[in-house]
């Protein structure tokens, strides 16, 4: 950008935040510079990130990496970005699992976003996964559905959240042909016990997957639950 965009740039910023005022979508103060994104400088210096692999046991899917830990500032960038509407976010959320999960990434074919109801779909107006898998790099293709409402997976104990998902997810016989004989990466926003992960890998394999892994942008750390292990 040359001098002449970089003043408008900087005249357009100010004009922003003395006029409308933005909050930063995490820690809520005046955005000084609006166009630069919904959240400020200062809290996307404040995220820690780290590769972290979690060796599922799962009979399906086995590695699940993601850029970080489900807390701290990265946590209220996750909960703007999903339950705010604030969509812009899920390109630079795709650059730290671009960044930090990149072996995952590497050698799949195809990404595929876990899916919400039609009617969480209507409600948000979005697929946060399906807007994180657009950017990561990998041809996308939306390849499974969820068929009917459920509990939330966050309001539920570790022990329910496999039923909940179990019998919710396929993938459409039209949609077969994206995933058979391919190696496919399936992208969420948070991983917690890797029941809804799980229970996607499965369909995807009696679909005629070759391999599952799983990409999200952050792990919750559980206290006498699952073991999430940092990758070497």
């Amino acid at each position: 950008m040359g001098i002449g965009g970089e003043n408008t740039r900087r005249i357009v910023n100010a004009g922003m935040a003395l006029v409308m005022a933005p909050a930063c979508a995490a820690c809520r103060a005046v955005l000084d510079e609006p166009l630069a994104g919904p959240v400020c400088g200062s809290c996307w210096s404040a995220v820690r990130t780290c590769t972290l692999e979690w060796r599922h046991d799962g009979e399906a899917l086995r590695r699940v990496v993601s850029a970080g830990p489900y807390d701290g500032t990265l946590r209220d960038i996750i909960h703007a970005w999903k339950f705010e509407g604030r969509q812009g976010l899920a390109r630079p959320l795709a650059h730290l699992v671009r960044l930090h999960c990149g072996e995952a990434l590497n050698g799949a074919d195809v990404a595929v976003p876990v899916p919400i109801t039609p009617w969480r779909h209507w409600q948000r107006g979005f697929n946060q996964a399906d807007d994180l898998a657009r950017h990561l790099g990998v041809p996308r293709a939306r390849a499974l559905a969820r068929w009917r409402p459920r509990a939330a997976q966050s309001t539920l104990p570790a022990a329910a959240r496999r039923r909940n998902v179990d019998t919710s997810m396929f993938v459409p016989a039209w949609r077969r042909a994206a995933v058979r004989d391919r190696v496919i990466v399936l992208v969420d926003d948070v991983v917690t016990t890797g029941a809804t992960l799980e229970a996607c890998a499965r369909v995807l394999h009696a679909a005629g997957a070759k391999e599952v892994r799983a990409v999200t942008v952050a792990q919750t750390v559980l206290r006498g639950g699952a073991v999430l292990k940092r990758a070497r």
